[in-house]
């Protein structure tokens, strides 16, 4: 067998899921071409589950070619190698073989599973769309046509048409501010040989992160990186995504829609995940509105006043602009009231930060709710990628309740007072509200 590196201390990972304590052991295990993978060995069942992304997602895309990352993505199953699309993707089904791809903001994604029994089988059908996609001209326009038709449906779905002209507020020219999707006119311009140049210069070693789960050994796992991965080309220039301005600040846009109710968009800058005060900007958000029932946000707007069913608010703590938003839909003649209640709570938290047994409550429920993300070994894979791709370390899962429990009240307070402006709320509302009024032109989006 070649000869692989598998560092030697793994990082022993403990969850206190419930008696008996269940203990996880991530390896880094670099293949004999130089190929790395986070490992986690699970031999409960005989499953091996491969997840991997390469950096650079939508975002990246050229000008005018909104839509490639996502398009190509959606056609790597469609016929690679030999083998048409009927062909490729009758061989998965036959042996159960669960293959995807999709498009994110900043980066590419796949995920492989398979029975080990099969896992040769599954392998190759992995290395050929990777390295042999056909983009054959049958597949490609059924593809297009299927993105048009959705895109056509999304541009009269207030929820979709108040996300993307929020974000073409906040993130008025840059690359954020484009739908991953990309728009029925940029879709129609993509090419056969764009998606293949997309390939070329996307899909190399130096992009790729890649976590594994199952049962399957590091012994094995090197020579199938190799396999898998190793005929991709080394690096290609990357696309430079620049940092962003969050703008439009305190502005409200309104797109006119004839629905009897409203959905609201609203957010402003928010905080990187690398930065030290992440930990504290995160629980600040679960309890003003990322604790679901039990944030202060549902509580005041649904369960004490009864104006929407449902209101929350989110980190996205992209590398190039950070945000936190959130979103409510209710009737338009609440829509005013709704956004003071909103406010209201906002001021508050920055204002007066949160109260002791509120922190104590949301590090029980942020600590002990954890390890359910990891219920399948595709979880965990995902997860795995996830670390990697922030530079979190091996061992973050290991730390991850002592982070959380470092933060303080003070710590909580003094980052609410830098981050939240009630006042600087960018607001996007689609519908007809009442007694609001917009306080600037409203950006277009294109559908």
């Amino acid at each position: 067998m070649p000869k692989f590196i598998n560092t030697v201390a793994a990082v022993m990972l403990v969850f206190a899921i419930a008696p008996p304590v269940l203990a996880v052991e991530v390896e880094r295990v670099v293949s004999p071409g130089g190929i790395e993978a986070w490992l986690v060995r699970d031999n409960s069942v005989p499953i091996t589950a491969i997840e991997f992304s390469f950096r650079g997602g939508g975002a990246s895309d050229p000008a005018g070619k909104a839509g490639l990352a996502d398009m190509t993505m959606s056609l790597l199953d469609e016929g690679a190698g030999d083998l048409d699309s009927q062909a490729f993707q009758g061989r998965a089904e036959s042996l159960s073989i669960r293959l995807s791809f999709n498009a994110g903001r900043e980066t590419v994604r796949g995920s492989l599973k398979t029975l080990n029994r099969n896992r040769g089988e599954a392998l190759e059908l992995l290395r050929l769309a990777l390295t042999a996609p056909r983009f054959d001209a049958d597949a490609v326009q059924r593809i297009r046509q299927q993105i048009v038709v959705s895109l056509s449906r999304a541009s009269s779905n207030p929820n979709s048409v108040a996300g993307r002209t929020w974000r073409r507020a906040v993130f008025a020219g840059h690359p954020y501010g484009q739908p991953v999707s990309g728009t029925q006119k940029s879709i129609a311009g993509l090419s056969i040989d764009d998606m293949r140049n997309f390939v070329a210069n996307r899909f190399t070693r130096q992009n790729l992160i890649v976590g594994v789960v199952g049962d399957i050994s590091a012994q094995s796992l090197g020579p199938i990186l190799d396999q898998v991965f190793g005929a991709l080309p080394a690096a290609a220039p990357r696309a430079h995504l620049a940092k962003a301005t969050i703008g439009s600040a305190g502005e409200t846009f309104i797109v006119e829609m004839d629905n009897p109710q409203s959905v609201v968009v609203f957010g402003q800058a928010g905080v990187a995940r690398n930065d030290p005060d992440y930990y504290a900007a995160y629980i600040m958000n679960h309890i003003l509105g990322g604790g679901g029932f039990s944030s202060r946000l549902y509580q005041e707007v649904r369960e004490k006043r009864g104006l929407a069913y449902s209101v929350y608010s989110y980190l996205n703590p992209a590398r190039r602009g950070a945000l936190i938003s959130g979103g409510v839909a209710t009737r338009n003649d609440r829509v005013a009231k709704t956004l003071s209640v909103i406010r209201q709570e906002w001021r508050r938290m920055r204002e007066n930060g949160v109260a002791a047994t509120e922190l104590a409550d949301a590090k029980t429920y942020l600590n002990g709710s954890y390890p359910l993300r990891l219920s399948s070994t595709s979880a965990i894979a995902r997860m795995l990628v996830g670390m990697q791709y922030n530079d979190l370390g091996r061992d973050y899962i290991e730390r991850r309740a002592d982070l959380i429990n470092a933060v303080t009240v003070a710590d909580i307070k003094r980052v609410a007072q830098t981050l939240l402006d009630p006042d600087r709320l960018t607001v996007v509302i689609v519908g007809k509200p009442k007694d609001i009024e917009p306080t600037a032109r409203t950006p277009e989006i294109e559908s």
